[in-house]
């Protein structure tokens, strides 16, 4: 696999990781308001998910930064505007 295919998949990921990580913090944070888990262990989890997303979300937008300034289009199997358009449409 080339190295374009391999940031791509590397940015699809990082996105993947964002979305889980702040579905997980919202979930966590939900059931620390309503149940006010007892668990010695609860204190240092359920924070995790909130020091997760802002890292994912970094790495997420280094990453993209890094396939936009390549100029090719996000998506290569998928192209809606043939090659020599892709700049214009940008």
């Amino acid at each position: 696999m080339s190295a374009p295919g391999r940031r791509r998949t590397a940015v699809q990921r990082a996105g993947r990781l964002l979305c889980w990580s702040l579905a997980l913090a919202m979930v966590t944070a939900a059931v620390e308001a309503l149940f006010h888990p007892g668990a010695a262990w609860w204190p240092f989890i359920w924070p995790a998910p909130w020091y997760l997303t802002p890292a994912a979300a970094l790495a997420w937008g280094l990453l993209r930064l890094r396939e936009k300034a390549a100029g090719r289009p996000p998506c290569g199997d998928h192209n809606d505007l043939p090659a020599e358009d892709w700049d214009q449409a940008a």
